[in-house]
């Protein structure tokens, strides 16, 4: 179980200080990702050796079964040959493999126990990388999208607190009043002109008219005045 146990050790002592200086969590989530998977390389390398020592105790128990199957055979040979020295000899050598078998069937069944518990591990971490793999790109999601909201927070306070802009905007507007004001004011004063001008020319007219009509009726007058002449 040490292998498993580095990964977490490894991954608990990076991982806050990654956090910690994130600036973009692609690249940090990627990076997890990384080592995480490294390490999972390293583990199954380890497990792998695990498994072969688990064999390699397998067939040294089956050898010593083997052996002691073998020297069992050879002692029925020298009981039916009548040789009990050499059938004793051969149950003698086959209580010394049977003990080794046992010792190598204690050691493998710890091995094929610590094994299987590796291997059950080896599953366990594979399937969070995947599930953390799969999460990946639904927190990048989420990160960006957060960034771009601070991004507007900012620019809406950067642009609320900055009340020279606000105040530029209230001076042209009531620059533009004042201009539009001036433009009509000058309008009015062109109509009053136009109006004025309008109205003298129209009363010096009638003024001339009203003077010729009076020097055309006095001169009538005095016409009447003067005696007739006689044919």
């Amino acid at each position: 179980m040490g292998i498993f146990s580095r990964l977490k050790t490894l991954i608990s002592s990076n991982v806050n200080d990654m956090i910690n200086k994130a600036e973009k969590p692609e690249k940090m989530l990627n990076q997890l990702l990384i080592d995480m998977n490294e390490q999972l390389i390293e583990s199954k390398r380890a497990v792998a050796l695990a498994i072969a020592d688990e064999k390699k105790l397998e067939r040294e128990m089956q050898n010593q079964s083997a052996q002691s199957g073998e020297w069992e055979r050879k002692a029925m040979l020298a009981v039916q040959a009548g040789k009990d020295d050499l059938a004793k000899e051969a149950l003698l050598r086959k209580q010394e493999y049977d003990r080794a078998f046992a010792e190598y069937q204690k050691q493998w069944e710890a091995q094929k126990a610590s094994v299987d518990k590796l291997k059950e591990s080896l599953r366990e971490l594979q399937n969070k990388i995947e599930e953390a793999q799969r999460k990946k790109n639904l927190l990048i999601a989420r990160a960006k999208r957060a960034e771009a909201q601070q991004k507007i927070r900012n620019t809406i306070s950067s642009v609320s607190g900055n009340r020279t802009a606000f105040d530029a905007f209230d001076r042209m507007a009531q620059k533009v009043d004042q201009m539009e004001a001036e433009a009509e004011a000058a309008g009015e004063l062109e109509d009053l002109s136009a109006n004025a001008s309008l109205e003298k020319r129209f009363a010096e007219l009638e003024k001339s008219d009203s003077s010729a009509d009076l020097l055309l009726q006095e001169f009538k007058d005095k016409m009447k005045a003067l005696p007739e002449k006689s044919s």
